[in-house]
């Protein structure tokens, strides 16, 4: 049995990208695996965050993975900054990590921009934090996208250092878990950027917690184009040619769980708006179900807050004797 380690930061509300990228594949990894699902609030706060809304952010996701079907009884769910091995494990690993590993980062250069400067150290040190976050439960597998495959180098760079300048095997090399159908959803409004909670535009993107009519309503006004749906055919047109359309075809093939190429045999040639109502009609039946479970969970607070307070006490006995093992090794003394 494999362990699994992931996390979600809880910053905006989660939408079909995080749900067809990661959350789906977390609930089918709960068959015959050990899964730990973590709200990330201290990476969060790397960046400014609000703290009423950080506290309704962290409800939020907890509620998003119950209702998308992570199950508190088979994984673990919590809330990283109530489990004090992150935080510490990731201050020993700042004194093993290098600065030049870090300074390879390129999403660190992504979100600090021209601004670099006036980035905070917590944003600088993110991968070594995110290293702990796996390694505190000596993590087997972290299902990954591309823009976290850099991250999980590093963190196998952390744990073999670690092992190699202590002489001890302490931490597995933890292997990416690359899930072949972990789509990748683009903005509804521009098909060359990714959906994001941050595009200022509510129409950009289908929330989790959006009603039947929300979906209809920004599926009919996604973006497309004045051709007929994309065929497969050099006439058809290009991805890069007509990114608009090949989202949406991208987003019915992940949600009806069937290759992309069938679903442009069967559609292919066909005016948009009818190929949007067969879409409309797919995303309210999959999305639907768990936006209702989520404004019934939001009504629940207490529901949500029991879920955390059990995660944490058992993610707390699965780090607990990590963090003492750790200790020993680097010689720090528990009296």
């Amino acid at each position: 049995m494999s362990r699994i380690f992931s996390g979600v930061q809880p910053t905006g509300n989660l939408h079909l990208g995080n749900y067809l990228g990661a959350i789906r594949n977390f609930v089918r990894l709960q068959d015959g695996n050990e899964c730990i699902y973590c709200v990330v609030d201290l990476h969060a706060i790397t960046v400014w965050q609000e703290p009423d809304e950080l506290r309704r952010s962290i409800r939020e996701v907890t509620a998003a993975f119950i209702a998308c079907g992570v199950d508190p009884q088979r994984s673990v769910i919590f809330n990283q900054s109530q489990v004090p091995a992150h935080a510490e494990l990731a201050w020993i690993f700042n004194c093993i990590s290098r600065l030049g590993w870090l300074n390879r980062m390129t999403q660190f250069k992504e979100k600090a921009g021209k601004n670099r400067e006036n980035a905070s150290v917590g944003l600088y040190a993110y991968p070594n934090l995110m290293a702990a976050d796996i390694l505190a439960y000596k993590a087997t597998h972290v299902p990954v996208g591309e823009d976290q495959k850099q991250h999980l180098e590093l963190a196998r760079d952390i744990a073999q250092k670690f092992n190699t300048d202590f002489g001890r095997d302490v931490f597995p090399l933890v292997e990416p878990v690359i899930l072949p159908d972990a789509a990748r959803v683009m903005s509804l409004r521009d098909g060359r950027v990714k959906m994001s909670k941050s595009d200022p535009s509510d129409q950009s993107r289908i929330n989790l917690s959006d009603s039947a009519d929300s979906i209809a309503h920004k599926i009919r006004r996604a973006r497309t184009d004045p051709n007929p749906v994309p065929d497969g055919s050099k006439e058809g047109g290009t991805r890069t040619e007509r990114p608009e359309a090949f989202n949406l075809l991208d987003i019915f093939a992940a949600l009806a769980g069937r290759p992309l190429a069938q679903v442009q045999r069967e559609y292919g040639g066909k005016p948009f708006s009818v190929f949007k109502e067969a879409l409309t009609a797919l995303a309210v039946d999959k999305i639907g179900p768990i936006g209702e479970e989520l404004r019934r969970l939001r009504d629940d607070p207490g529901h949500v807050d029991r879920v955390l307070r059990e995660g944490i006490v058992r993610a707390r006995e699965l780090s607990e004797p990590v963090i003492r093992e750790v200790h020993d090794v680097v010689g720090l003394l528990r009296p």
